[in-house]
């Protein structure tokens, strides 16, 4: 892993925007992005999905990132999503997280995290299962940035969404270089 990397994280709830968000980032600061490895996961499932299921899915989203770190030569690394997912996911839809989950969560951080308000219209996908339930996760992924002690900003906005997001990394930035 490449310590000097600075890894910038966007999280939120389900139809945020956080894709497209992602790429747009990485376009805009000129680096690669690490995608969601679950969407991938999912999309191959052929049964509901299983405790194992999310072992697998947390290990895939840290390999990939990993792998996108040694591919990036740039000092910034966008990651749609991380495997805090796996956590927010596993408890409410099985009751549990995995041990490992908890574990990594302590260890495996990131530098800082946008976290997208759920302000724009649901999109319906597929995969994805929690139509009518942003504001729960939204305060899910609230409680789950503070207890990491994370440092998060949360940005909203239909049409200044990607400004808004640039914004907030761009002053983030500048503190980091003041360090």
């Amino acid at each position: 892993m490449n310590k000097n990397i600075i890894k910038i994280a966007i999280v939120g709830p389900e139809s945020t925007g956080k894709s497209t968000i992602s790429k747009a980032l990485a376009q805009h600061y000129q680096t690669l992005w690490v995608p969601e490895y679950a969407r991938y996961y999912c999309a191959a499932l052929t049964a509901p999905c299983t405790l194992q299921d999310e072992v697998n899915m947390f290990h895939g989203q840290i390999a990939l990132e990993e792998a996108m770190e040694v591919a990036c030569n740039t000092s910034l690394l966008i990651c749609d999503t991380t495997f805090l997912t796996v956590k927010i996911w596993s408890d409410y839809q099985l009751g549990e997280t995995p041990q490992m989950v908890l574990d990594a969560l302590q260890h495996h951080k990131y530098n800082f995290y946008i976290l997208l308000k759920n302000d724009i219209p649901w999109e319906p996908d597929p995969l994805r299962d929690f139509e009518g339930l942003s504001d729960y996760f939204m305060d899910v992924w609230r409680k789950e940035l503070k207890a990491l002690d994370a440092n998060y900003v949360e940005v909203g906005g239909l049409e200044n969404r990607l400004q808004n997001a640039i914004a907030a990394i761009d002053e983030f930035l500048k503190t980091v270089k003041k360090h």
